[in-house]
């Protein structure tokens, strides 16, 4: 191997760490701004969420067109498509819709570390319904995992201003568990169908949905709120949602999901750096505690994997 290869690898490697680590920043600003939005009056989980995915709708829409356009699909057959309904209700809408409505009881920082226990839950799903084997090494790591979140639980409860933690980790737990959901059912049908092609169709049918939740749960199809909160929705919809999905996939393509997770680890610690800053959220000793022990446990079950 010459010198060129050599630096043109580094550089393809580089770049590729540069996409996840700032993927995953941009991603960890989504529970800010959840929480900044609950500020105003009028604002719940359903509404929040409408906005975030009409204003990402469009995006997915055009990026659905280009790539039939440049890679002329095969069509889907009616067992795929329902695969696709599925997956879009558990990933983008169930998970979502949990993960926005927990973010009214609990913080960002535990918000986060519940969030990123995802990968143990897989490997829990894959041993209770396809009877894959746990290794002593993925039982290691989801009890430091689980160890982590109940000492950032304990710490929560004695910063808390607000009731029903309990209620608001429960629901982020949920997140957790459709969204890993989501990632086991839709392994095999991302390689056949494209990761472009099937992020947007998923997430065009989980705009469907929150449209529909929105009109049965308050009679209407779009919100009437305060300006900022329009603006909130948009940076969710472009710099929380959008641009890091794409981001953190074109990262996995040059560096492999195993140094990926890795690096992706810092969305936890993100969050709770910009929660303190933005949201005044308090930072002590015991949350760190609780967020390296996941982060930790999280590497133990990535180290499993190709």
């Amino acid at each position: 191997m010459n010198m060129t290869t050599t630096t043109i690898i580094d550089k393809h490697r580089i770049s590729g760490v540069l996409l996840v680590l700032c993927g995953a920043i941009l991603f960890s600003t989504k529970a800010i701004m959840v929480k900044l939005a609950y500020r105003y009056d009028g604002v719940n989980a359903v509404n929040l969420l409408l906005l975030r995915m009409l204003f990402a709708l469009p995006f997915y829409l055009v990026i659905l067109a280009i790539n039939k356009n440049k890679t002329n699909p095969p069509r889907l057959s009616f067992k795929a498509y329902g695969e696709i309904i599925l997956y879009g209700i558990l990933g983008y809408y169930l998970a979502s819709y949990f993960d926005f409505k927990g973010l009214q009881y609990i913080s960002a920082g535990l918000e986060r570390i519940i969030l990123f226990i995802y990968p143990t839950i897989v490997v829990i799903i894959n041993r209770m319904f396809f009877g894959k084997a746990i290794t002593s090494r993925q039982i290691m790591a989801i009890v430091i995992c689980y160890l982590g979140v109940v000492i950032s639980y304990l710490f929560e409860g004695k910063v808390a201003t607000t009731e029903n933690i309990g209620l608001g980790s429960f629901l982020i737990l949920l997140s957790a568990i459709t969204y890993a959901s989501y990632l086991v059912g839709s392994g095999k049908l991302v390689p056949k169908l494209g990761t472009l092609r099937f992020t947007s169709l998923a997430m065009i049918i989980s705009s469907i949905c929150v449209i529909l939740h929105c009109y049965v749960d308050q009679n209407i199809f779009f919100p009437i709120l305060d300006a900022e909160v329009y603006w909130y929705g948009f940076a969710m919809a472009v710099f929380a949602t959008v641009i890091p999905s794409f981001m953190i996939s074109e990262g996995i393509n040059r560096l492999g999901s195993s140094d990926a997770s890795i690096i992706g680890s810092v969305g936890p610690i993100s969050t709770i750096i910009l929660a303190a800053i933005f949201l005044g959220e308090e930072i002590g000793l015991v949350q760190i505690l609780g967020t390296l022990l996941v982060i930790g446990g999280v590497f133990l079950v990535s180290g499993n994997k190709s």
